[in-house]
Parts: C-alpha cells; structure tokens; sequence
C-alpha cells in the first residue's frame, strides 16, 4: 500500500496534462490523519528489535517504503498553495527522524533519512524559488522550517553527531562483508559527510535568519 501511494504521488508529479493541485488533494485529504497516524506508529516503534538487523528483512524493507513515500509528500507539497498536515508533518515531527538515525537500524536506512533532511532544509515553495528572496513568502513553511531547525539544533547541541556512523562496511556483489585484506571499509561516506554538514549549516542559517534577539543568534 506504501509503494503503490508513492508510486501514484511520482507518476501524478510527472504528468504535466493533468490538474495536479486538485488530483493530490482529492488523493491526500482523505489520507490526511490517517497518514499522520502512520507517521506516529511507524517512525516511534522500537526499532533496535531483532527484525530491523538485517537490510534485507521485511520490516527493514517497509521501512524504506515508508521513507520513499515521505519523499514523495515532500516533492508533491509545491503543488498546494496550502499544504496538507500529511506534506508537513516530517518538518513538524523531525525528532522521530533524528531519533531512528541515531538508533540501531541498517546504515541504508540512516543514510535515506539524512539525504530525505538534506532535501527538508533545501526545500522552497513554488513563491520563494521564483523569487530568489532568502526570506520565505509562505507561512507555512516557514513555521515548518524554523520547527525543523530548533529540533535539529537541539540535538546536534547533544550528542546526536556523535552517534552517526559515516560509514557502513563496504557493499561487494552479494555480500556487506569486505573481501580478505581489503581495509577500504574504514573510508567515509562523503555524500553522508556532505548531507549532515549541510542539515546542520542549513538549520543554523535559518535559525539566525529568524532569531529575534541577539542572545538567541549567539
């Protein structure tokens, strides 16, 4: 049911012949609560459980489904003027997200969600990225985003990019193991590297931009 959603939201984006503003709204505003409360379920479960250590079982495979359809929530949300809570809600509810990439899930899980964070603190709506003005037009989404920031902040304040690995072990044909004498498994994964660093500039700027005292910006 997760990929088929998706697959509906990606397919709707692409067809430039239909209305898309009115096909998503007729699609997610029955949704709207019901994929909120998929959000809570799935993104607060107890995922340190045996079924999550591999990368191959089922529950770390819905998983992934799940994330692919938050990406196309994210992607579908410049067609509304005013967003759906269900476009919102992975900006209103990061924690959940910083949570699972610091718990114990499969490194291909962790290294989706950063990328899907790199894509939540570049994102503009349709107003501000004909504009080109770095103050945001839309209300929403700036509440959305200064949401987003103060929890991203707040965590990388902790200890939250210390328990980030960089790296999973080197991926061969058929195999996560690395082959005899190869120790190229302790490289960093730059484009990781590159997500986070940017999550974390991204918040910061957006944070300073909407500060309303000095001692806040320090």
């Amino acid at each position: 049911c997760l990929w088929t959603l998706a697959a509906i939201l990606k397919e709707t984006l692409k067809d430039a012949l239909v209305p898309r503003a009115g096909v998503l709204k007729k699609l997610l505003a029955p949704l709207d609560a019901v994929l909120e409360g998929f959000y809570n379920a799935i993104l607060l479960h107890h995922f340190d459980s045996h079924h999550y250590t591999s990368p191959y079982s089922e529950a770390t495979n819905n998983l992934i489904s799940f994330i692919d359809l938050l990406e196309a929530l994210l992607a579908s949300r410049i067609e509304l003027e005013l967003p759906l809570r269900c476009q919102r809600i992975l900006f209103l509810k990061v924690s959940y997200v910083l949570n699972l990439i610091s718990s114990s899930i499969p490194y291909v899980i962790k290294r989706k969600l950063i990328l899907l964070l790199k894509k939540c603190v570049l994102y503009k709506s349709r107003e501000d990225a004909q504009s080109g003005s770095l103050i945001l037009q839309t209300p929403s989404l700036c509440e959305d985003l200064l949401a987003l920031s103060n929890a991203i902040l707040q965590v990388v304040n902790l200890t939250w990019l210390n328990q980030i690995p960089l790296s999973g072990k080197s991926s061969y044909f058929g195999s996560s193991e690395a082959a005899p004498g190869d120790d190229s498994q302790g490289d960093s994964d730059q484009t990781v590297l590159r997500a986070l660093s940017l999550v974390v500039l991204k918040a910061l700027e957006f944070k300073i931009h909407n500060s309303a005292t000095e001692a806040e910006i320090k």
